[in-house]
């Protein structure tokens, strides 16, 4: 049996942060706990949030760490009790709208945070009473706005999915103009982080017409535009398309992703410092290549219709044409050549390992890969 489930309501234009009085109002939300990190306030992106919420009462978290933990979401509830919220707005990339679901979880649901993981059988668990939430992103990568997951690190170091439909923000604003003052590095990172949940979802076998078509459209988007808006943040158009790409990006992952991000939540883990984005795009070129032996990538042509969306065009049926466009773009893009230049060892190979055959995208990889791929997939990035 199929679920194809999409129903997250979605402002997009430039300009569209203003609505966001109106989407309070629309969603219920009296009293917000605005959710955010330090870069975006030091950027002054925060304030242009708190310009446009000047006359609806609100409260301020804006310590969201780069990945974000399980004390930061204990922080940040403490700190939506506190102040009377009755709502959440997280201001901010991936991280700010995780940790703002973690506290919709948190602000509403007895015990531990870890009782609520996927992998532990917590979904069923979340419940409609969660806090609503309206997001407003500020990158264009993770597409956590319109995606009912979100990514923590809980307190004995493990970075585990939260998954459920009551999680999926009530309200999302898309306003690319939010994005242009992002830095090269920050665009290209976080828009291979979307070109990867567009790739990767595509070659997930689950079946999912619309997701597949939302897939492969937003890797057109996301191809033909990152160059441009990495190497001139000013082109509104090339924002626009990146911020389309990473939300069609996370509508199309509901029906899974696989081995690349099995890998990157378990080195995320292992160190936090690490940028998701990044190792997304580490791990694609040698995950495409492992993905190639798979029935369902033969028999569908996904490879092939992969590479007519990149502009690449012919038959690639080993993946080689695909991963090798992969590497060159994260090169043009100024990303690191692979996991090595961000001082990864091979000593940390056996936690990474344990925790990719943990995770809740191990399972739905086009081919279920062995504990020996994972170390194969890791010798390749590195």
């Amino acid at each position: 049996m199929t679920t194809i489930h999409y129903l997250t309501q979605i402002q997009f234009d430039h300009g569209a942060v203003a609505l966001l009085p109106q989407e309070c109002a629309r969603v219920g939300i009296t009293r917000p706990l605005v959710v955010s990190d330090a870069g975006v306030k030091a950027a002054g992106v925060l304030d242009v949030a708190l310009k446009a919420l000047a006359d609806v009462p609100h409260a301020i978290f804006d310590n969201t760490p780069s990945n974000p933990t399980e004390a930061a979401v204990r922080a940040a509830a403490s700190a939506y009790r506190h102040a009377g919220c009755d709502g959440l707005i997280a201001v901010g990339g991936g991280s700010s709208i995780d940790l703002a679901k973690g506290v919709s979880i948190a602000a509403t649901h007895e015990g531990p945070l870890t009782h609520y993981a996927t992998i532990e059988g917590g979904s069923p668990r979340i419940t409609a009473a969660v806090a609503p939430l309206i997001a407003v992103p500020t990158t264009a990568g993770t597409g956590s706005e319109v995606a009912r997951g979100a990514i923590i690190i809980v307190d004995d170091g493990r970075k585990l999915g939260f998954h459920s439909w009551h999680l999926v923000p009530r309200g999302a604003i898309l306003d690319p103009d939010l994005t242009v003052g992002l830095p090269p590095a920050l665009t290209a990172a976080t828009g291979m982080d979307a070109i990867a949940h567009c790739m990767e979802t595509f070659m997930a076998p689950a079946l999912n017409p619309p997701a597949d078509g939302i897939a492969i459209d937003g890797l057109q988007r996301g191809w033909s535009h990152i160059l441009k808006a990495a190497q001139d943040g000013q082109d509104r158009q090339a924002r626009w398309q990146m911020m389309s790409a990473s939300m069609q990006g996370a509508m199309a992952f509901q029906k899974g992703l696989g081995c690349v991000h099995s890998l990157s939540h378990s080195l995320g883990g292992v160190n936090p410092k690490l940028h998701h984005g990044t190792l997304n795009a580490l791990f694609l070129p040698a995950v495409i290549r492992f993905n190639a032996q798979a029935a369902s990538i033969q028999d569908d042509r996904r490879l092939e219709r992969m590479a007519n969306a990149m502009g690449l065009g012919g038959c690639d049926r080993a993946g080689t044409e695909v991963a090798e466009a992969v590497r060159d773009l994260n090169a043009r893009l100024g990303l690191p050549s692979g996991l090595a230049a961000l001082g990864v060892q091979r000593d940390v190979f056996d936690r990474v390992i344990a925790g990719a055959l943990a995770d809740h995208c191990h399972k739905t990889n086009p081919v279920v890969a062995t504990a020996q791929d994972y170390r194969d997939l890791l010798e390749a990035s590195l």
